[in-house]
């Protein structure tokens, strides 16, 4: 069965090791016009569903990487005396840029000591081979994960969403990913607007047959959040959102199709109070944990 990202580290590092949101200073492609949408629109505010902050609420702001770290440290540290870390980049596109800037930033994270992975959230578009030569680098150094966002396999969702980029990308860039031992974890969001509940169980049936097998995947809900065209969008048309009990019963069958090499690294997100529209039973995070576990403990160890 599959394993959670907390067995598994304990079983691969004999200790816990905790995550530290940090910023690299990126933006990405579809907010500064360099995607276009299917309709011929320059992408100028990232996919529908992505805040202001690029999905990175909870990610440190920027400053030098040191001192990013510290102050990550010392939050974790008022509630346990941990010492072992993987370094997550996360809001924005995290290989887009100058690649010179990325290996210096990178490299000065993964040679800390108490840093055990580094973490790179990106999208599949963004992995030239310069980026793809300084991945395959650090790897050498402690273990690498790239994050791709790919949400869904559906395309006619991919364009409603302004993700700006086709199935096949994301296929070329695992396949290369793969051919360099780097780890990868691919993000799926379920309840995007139009998509059943069969819609989203063929997102996961792809990623569960993909060759070489899927490292790990991370699972969340969609989170309508103001001020992004995903909230404008639901406002006018007032979508489905699933509720609590068709989610988690969503993500129980979800994980039931993946190979038991798959770690399983998220199963919901939980968006800032403050933007947060729906749905709100997610706000809730110990209680949807704990019917995620209750419901998955036959198949998730």
């Amino acid at each position: 069965m599959p394993l959670k990202l907390s067995t598994y580290l304990k079983e691969k590092y004999g200790k816990k090791i905790y995550r530290l949101s940090l910023s690299s200073g990126c933006t990405c492609p579809n907010r500064d016009g360099s995607v276009g949408a299917a309709d011929g629109r320059r992408l100028t505010k990232g996919c529908t569903f992505c805040s202001e902050q690029g999905s990175g609420e909870f990610a440190a702001q920027i400053a030098p990487i040191d001192v990013q770290i510290e102050d990550a440290k010392a939050r974790i540290k008022q509630k346990t005396d941990a010492q072992s870390f993987i370094a997550y980049f996360q809001s924005y596109t995290n290989t887009y840029g100058d690649a010179r800037r990325l290996s210096r930033l990178y490299n000065e994270t993964i040679d800390r000591d108490d840093i055990e992975i580094l973490s790179i959230g990106t999208r599949p578009d963004c992995l030239g081979d310069d980026i793809m030569d300084m991945l395959s680098d650090l790897n050498r150094k402690k273990p690498v994960w790239v994050e791709l966002g790919l949400q869904t396999i559906h395309e006619e969702t991919a364009c409603r969403i302004d993700r700006g980029y086709s199935l096949d990308v994301f296929e070329d860039a695992y396949r290369r990913l793969k051919e360099k031992d780097i780890t990868v974890i691919v993000h799926v969001i379920m309840g995007l607007p139009g998509e059943s509940r069969e819609d989203m169980l063929e997102t996961v049936k792809y990623l569960a047959n993909l060759t070489p097998v899927l490292d790990g995947i991370k699972i969340q809900n969609l989170q309508i959040l103001k001020g992004t065209s995903v909230y404008d969008d639901y406002m006018r048309e007032g979508f489905h959102v699933m509720s609590m009990e068709e989610y988690t019963d969503l993500v129980r069958d979800c994980i039931a199709l993946l190979p038991e090499e798959t770690v399983v690294h998220r199963m919901t997100g939980d968006g800032p109070r403050r933007l947060l529209e729906a749905p709100l039973w997610s706000l809730d995070k110990k209680r949807v944990l704990n019917t995620l576990n209750r419901k998955c403990l036959s198949i998730l160890r």
